[in-house]
C-alpha cells in the first residue's frame, strides 16, 4: 500500500518555484509554502490512486480513439500510469506535498517518466471532473464491501437465532419487561434493520454510478470526447447529463455518508443491548474474553469495551454527515475549493462502518447465552399481564373491561408481594366471573410465545419458518 504522506512539520514562509505549479504561467509569485501546506490534499487523499490511475487509462484510450491524441501516444501514457500504479502499491513512490493532490502527484510522476507526452493525457478534462470521478469509483468499491459485512453480520445473527431457538426472554418496552419473546426473534430484528441498510446502500449506488469525467472544469470542452465510451470502460450506468452539476454534486456523497450512520444507528443499539445483557444486572449473556479488557485497577472487571466502542464511534460518523451537510449548504455553483474537505469526511466513515462491523460479528458470534437466566427473568413478576387480558377477551369481554381486571389483579399481586402466577383462583374471580382453572395455563410463558401466531410474531412456528427463509436468502 501507499505510503501516507505526513504534513505535520513546521514550514518557513520560504517560496517554491513558479516552475513547479501546473497553473505558474499566470502567477508573479511563488506559492508560499504555508498555503502549500495548508491547501494540500495529498496526505489523505493518496488513497484514491487506483481509482485516479483507472480513470486516467480509460481517458487515455478514449482520447486515442477520437483522435485527439495518437494510438502511440496512448499506449506511451498508459504503460507509464500502469508502471506508477505498480510503484505506489509498493511504496516505491514518494508523494510530494507542494504537488498539492494524489492528481498531480501522478500526472508530474508520469511526465517525469515518459516525457511531454505524459502532459497530453490531461486533455479535455479538469481536476474538477477527475477528483467526482476518483470518488465515486471509490465509494462503489466501499459500498460492496460494507454490503458484503453487513451480510456477514446477518449470517452471525442467524446463527445464532438457529441455536438459541426455544431460548425465551423478556421483551422490553421503556426498558421495562413487556412480555416474553423468544430470544431468537429479538435477535432477528437486528436482521431487517440490517437487510434495510443493505437496501439503502443498493439504491445509493445507483447514484454513486454515474460518470462525471468529460464535464471539465464545469462547462465541458470543445473537444470531440466520447463519454459515453469512458462511462462503458469504468463500468458506469451513465453519465452526468449537466458539466455544471457533474463537479458540483456530492450528493450522492451524502447520501452514502448517511446511509452508513443509520448503519451505526443499528449497530449502536446492538451493541447497547450486549453492554446490557453481559451485566451483572441482566447476565443473559457472557461476552468472550477475546472481545472484552480488564481494569488497571480493579482486578475483578471484565469490561465490554469493543461494545462500548462500537457504540461510541456512531458519533464521529453522524459528525461527518453533519460535516459535509454544513460544508455544501451554501457553495455557490460550480465546484469550489471548500469541496476539498469532502474526503476525509468519507473516508472516516467508510473506515469505521467497515471496521466496526467487522468487530461486532466477530464479537456477537462467540457470545454465550445463559438461558435459564433469561427464562427466569422471563417468569418473574407480570409479564404476562397481557395474556390474561387476552384470556378475558376470548371469553368474550371487551378488550377496554378486561384491562381494567388485569390491572387491579396486578395491584392485588404488588399488596400480596406475589406474581400473577400465585393469586388463588377464588381471588381470580372476585375480580370476574369469567376467569377459570384454565387461566394458570393460559398466562404461562410458553402459552404466551406459543399463541403470538399473527404475522411477525414471536411463536416459535414463526420464527422456524422465518430462518428458513433467512438461511436460504443467505446462501445466494
Amino acid at each position: 500500500m501507499a505510503r501516507k504522506t505526513t504534513a505535520k512539520k513546521r514550514h518557513s514562509t520560504k517560496q517554491t518555484a513558479k516552475s513547479s505549479k501546473p497553473w505558474g504561467g499566470r502567477f508573479t509569485e511563488a506559492t508560499s509554502s504555508l498555503v502549500e501546506e495548508f491547501t494540500a490534499s495529498i496526505p489523505y487523499d493518496w488513497r484514491l490512486y487506483p481509482y485516479d490511475i483507472a480513470g486516467s487509462m480509460a481517458h487515455a484510450m478514449m482520447l486515442a480513439k477520437q483522435r485527439i491524441i495518437s494510438e502511440r501516444e496512448s499506449r506511451r501514457i498508459i504503460s507509464g500510469l500502469r508502471e506508477i500504479l505498480k510503484e505506489i502499491a509498493t511504496g516505491k513512490m514518494q508523494f510530494q506535498l507542494e504537488l498539492e493532490d494524489i492528481h498531480m502527484n501522478i500526472e508530474s510522476r508520469l511526465i517525469r517518466k515518459i516525457g511531454p507526452v505524459g502532459g497530453k493525457l490531461h486533455t479535455a478534462r479538469s481536476r474538477n471532473d477527475q477528483v467526482a470521478l476518483d470518488i465515486r469509483m471509490y465509494l462503489r468499491d466501499e459500498i460492496v464491501e460494507i454490503r458484503r459485512l453487513l451480510r456477514e453480520l446477518q449470517r452471525t445473527i442467524v446463527d445464532l437465532a438457529e441455536r438459541n431457538q426455544d431460548t425465551v426472554m423478556p421483551g422490553y418496552t421503556h426498558l421495562q419487561r413487556a412480555q416474553p419473546v423468544l430470544f431468537g426473534h429479538h435477535l432477528l430484528a437486528y436482521y431487517e434493520m440490517f437487510e434495510r441498510d443493505r437496501e439503502r446502500l443498493t439504491d445509493c449506488f445507483k447514484r454513486v454510478n454515474i460518470l462525471p469525467l468529460g464535464a471539465g472544469a464545469l462547462a465541458g470542452t470543445v473537444l470531440p470526447i466520447d463519454r459515453k465510451l469512458v462511462a462503458e470502460l469504468l463500468r458506469f450506468d451513465g453519465i452526468a447529463e449537466n458539466s455544471m452539476d457533474a463537479v458540483s454534486d456530492r450528493d450522492f456523497a451524502v447520501e452514502f455518508l448517511s446511509a452508513c450512520a443509520q448503519i451505526m444507528v443499528h449497530v449502536s443499539r446492538l451493541a447497547e443491548e450486549m453492554v446490557l445483557w453481559s451485566s451483572s444486572e441482566f447476565g443473559f449473556i457472557t461476552i468472550s474474553d477475546a472481545f472484552t479488557t480488564g481494569s488497571s485497577i480493579m482486578p475483578q472487571k471484565k469490561n465490554p469495551d469493543v461494545a462500548e466502542l462500537s457504540r461510541g464511534k456512531t458519533g464521529r460518523v453522524f459528525g461527518n454527515l453533519t460535516a459535509l451537510l454544513t460544508l455544501l449548504k451554501g457553495l455557490p455553483l460550480a465546484y469550489n475549493r471548500d469541496m476539498q474537505e469532502d474526503k476525509e469526511p468519507l473516508f472516516d466513515s467508510a473506515d469505521t462502518v467497515t471496521s466496526t462491523l467487522s468487530v461486532m460479528s466477530a464479537m456477537l458470534g462467540g457470545i454465550t447465552v445463559h438461558r435459564d437466566t433469561m427464562r427466569h427473568a422471563a417468569e418473574d413478576g407480570f409479564i404476562t399481564a397481557t395474556d390474561l387480558a387476552d384470556y378475558l377477551v376470548r371469553k368474550g369481554l371487551p378488550f377496554r373491561q378486561a384491562h381494567e381486571v388485569v390491572g387491579t389483579a396486578v395491584l392485588r399481586a404488588l399488596e400480596k408481594g406475589c406474581g400473577l402466577k400465585e393469586l388463588s383462583l377464588s381471588e381470580y374471580r372476585e375480580l370476574s366471573k369469567l376467569i377459570g382453572k384454565d387461566v394458570y395455563q393460559a398466562i404461562s410463558v410458553e402459552a404466551s410465545v406459543n399463541r403470538r401466531t399473527s404475522a411477525g410474531g414471536t411463536a416459535p412456528a414463526n420464527l422456524k419458518k422465518r430462518l428458513a427463509v433467512l438461511k436460504k436468502a443467505l446462501k445466494k
